[in-house]
């Protein structure tokens, strides 16, 4: 005989301790537990810290694989939340999370989510697909895709609820960002330490 698997909504799922560090994805009432990141996407969200750090925006709202954002349910099998690679917060959003560094639906949205693509098709279908529409969705202002296979750099920006291409970056291009004007970063700073 074959137990059910327990059916969570978020808010249970909020609540949830398995008394483990696993980080899960609520997808479709379940709980999937995720894999640990990559080096070279470890790598690169802390590379980009560094470089938001030294822009000077606060380190306290720079958070690498930590920030879990709720996320609409735009189709079946999309999960109601994401763990990005790189998140830049509101000032808002570091009292807002004092208890539990998610952010939920009934809080602003982050000002920039980055991903960086880890290999295979249903990993860039996530990113350059799901993701972007629900990002799109939650009201995110800029959204990053870092592709280490293309090694480019696609940035949108939210124009009237759409995500705007600003560009694809590539070689020695100069990332252009609208949310971070000042930061001075090309995809070779990262990409040629994970070749």
């Amino acid at each position: 005989m074959t137990q059910a698997k327990p059916q969570f909504s978020f808010e249970e799922y909020l609540s949830y301790d398995d008394g483990t560090d696993d980080r899960y994805q609520l997808v479709d009432g379940e709980l999937v537990r995720l894999p640990p990141e990559s080096e070279p996407n470890d790598y690169i969200a802390n590379y980009l810290f560094l470089i938001f750090a030294n822009a000077g925006i606060s380190p306290r709202l720079i958070r690498p694989h930590t920030c879990e954002i709720q996320v609409p349910v735009l189709k079946p099998g999309d999960a109601q939340n994401r763990y990005p690679d790189l998140v830049v917060l509101q000032d808002v959003h570091l009292q807002l999370t004092q208890r539990r560094l998610t952010i939920t639906l009934d809080m602003p949205p982050p000002v920039l989510v980055v991903e960086a693509v880890s290999p295979g098709s249903a990993s860039r279908k996530r990113d350059f697909v799901a993701k972007r529409d629900q990002y799109c969705q939650r009201g995110i202002l800029e959204y990053w895709v870092i592709d280490p296979e293309e090694q480019s750099v696609l940035v949108l920006k939210l124009v009237d609820d759409q995500y705007v291409e600003i560009g694809t970056f590539r070689g020695r291009d100069r990332i252009l960002s609208h949310q971070f004007p000042s930061i001075s970063l090309t995809p070779d700073q990262f990409f040629a330490a994970i070749e």
